[in-house]
């Protein structure tokens, strides 16, 4: 269906949000409401959704997200499947708190972890919950030991944008591979906290600044958005490109595929989880009619 109606054939990776439930309220959080719906994938929709992905779309990847994944009780057996029996490259993003048992159950077939964090210390903790540092800290002490690689996501903001150094550094002593830098976007609960905010354009500037003449061993990779002329106005739907990074499912199974487009409703493709398919719902205000850019990322 993607490809009748857009022409594209390829998608790099899946993204998968396997349920809104989630142990945090982050201040940012783009679902914000929607964290108290019950919506979730079940065993056999998560596996039919990667099984079509595969092959129909050539996905290679699959990146399992929330909510919490953590909190998904067949989270095991849905990693099991896309490594052993897709092949899939897997990674998952969480907030690291207590998954330490369960991390161990999946760890070979895990070839990511992503930690998100959005600080050092009482930074990270205001913004997210109190001991969630530390929590994150000892993930990713633990993947390390279990030989899991490890890398990090933080949401720059007003907040925040004078600790991306100090946790790259922090990062790197914990042996984490890369850290992804997001833009701040004002949906879900970041719409509730104007202060976080960054109505300063040129701070990105000089954050970037910083990281380019910074000497560090972790990569950065960067929101094209986070500089003071923003990201390039690309929109693949416009250009009817054949191949896109990604596509993003949210637990109701509505598809984006913009990162702008995420935690907003404007979805053009949906995936019929009980009947196992896509299907093209077309709107005025989906991402395709809007022509809603893609974000773009670099390396700092």
């Amino acid at each position: 269906m993607i490809t009748e109606v857009t022409g594209i054939q390829t998608i790099r990776m899946l993204y998968v949000q396997l349920l809104y439930r989630c142990n945090f309220a982050c201040q940012h959080c783009f679902h914000g409401e929607r964290l108290q719906h019950s919506d979730a994938f079940t065993l056999p929709q998560a596996i039919t959704l990667m099984r079509l992905m595969h092959k129909e779309y050539g996905t290679e990847a699959v990146n399992f997200l929330g909510g919490e994944p953590f909190l998904h009780k067949d989270l095991p057996e849905i990693v099991r499947y896309a490594k052993q029996e897709l092949g899939l490259h897997v990674e998952i993003c969480t907030n690291g708190y207590r998954i330490e048992r369960r991390l161990t159950e999946i760890a070979p077939h895990l070839d990511l972890l992503r930690i998100s964090l959005e600080g050092n210390g009482a930074t990270n903790d205001a913004i997210r919950k109190f001991g969630s540092y530390q929590g994150a800290l000892s993930a990713l002490a633990y993947a390390r030991d279990l030989g899991v690689p490890t890398g990090a996501t933080m949401t720059v903001n007003a907040r925040n944008i004078d600790e991306v150094l100090p946790l790259v550094r922090t990062l790197q002593d914990y042996g984490a591979r890369q850290l992804k830098l997001h833009h701040l976007r004002a949906v879900g609960n970041a719409a509730h906290h104007p202060e976080l905010l960054i109505t300063d354009q040129a701070a990105y500037g000089r954050l970037r600044d910083q990281l380019r003449t910074a000497e560090l061993s972790i990569e950065v990779i960067v929101d094209e958005d986070l500089s003071e002329d923003g990201a390039p106005e690309i929109c693949t739907a416009d250009e009817r490109a054949v191949a896109i990074p990604r596509v993003e499912a949210d637990p109701r199974g509505a598809l984006t595929m913009s990162c702008k487009a995420v935690g907003k409703d404007a979805h053009a493709f949906w995936y019929d989880k009980e009947a196992g398919h896509i299907v093209h719902r077309p709107s005025d205000t989906d991402e395709l009619a809007l022509a809603v850019p893609d974000v773009v990322y670099a390396r700092a």
